[in-house]
């Protein structure tokens, strides 16, 4: 497709309104307490992967995500929920948002850059092993 000399009016899709209403209905999307409990067991696990039977994931974690993530890893679920059509969110939810939130949250040993490890395989092996509610 040729690009043509004469710019296109650029028309806007969403108003910063609807944009502010969308968020307001993510932050409604309900979380039950077993969500919230899994999601605060992912976490720890990146910090303690011993506590959750992921003792192979030890040398490789310098740093595991903060306590914070877990509210970021909360709010990631209930935007893929809402984006879902659901008013509740899901472990599967959790899981969907997991890399995008915890990537540059988990950081690395040398040993892990040797194994040639990435932060996304010890979350996915994380994800793997803790128990889904």
């Amino acid at each position: 497709m040729a690009l043509s000399g004469t710019p296109r009016p650029i028309q806007p899709v969403l108003q910063a309104e609807d944009i502010f209403g969308m968020q307001q209905l993510v932050e409604m999307i309900y979380v039950d307490e077993q969500i919230r409990d899994y999601i605060v067991s992912l976490i720890r696990a990146t910090r303690n992967p011993g506590e959750y039977r992921l003792q192979s994931l030890t040398p490789l974690i310098e740093f595991g995500a903060s306590p914070r993530a877990t509210i970021f890893l909360g709010t990631g679920a209930r935007a893929s929920a809402f984006l879902q059509g659901r008013a509740y969110v899901t472990p599967q939810d959790v899981k969907d948002v997991a890399l995008d939130v915890l990537r540059h949250r988990v950081i690395l040993t040398y040993e892990a850059e040797a194994e040639q490890k990435t932060s996304d395989d010890v979350i996915r092996e994380i994800l793997a092993t803790v128990p889904v509610p």
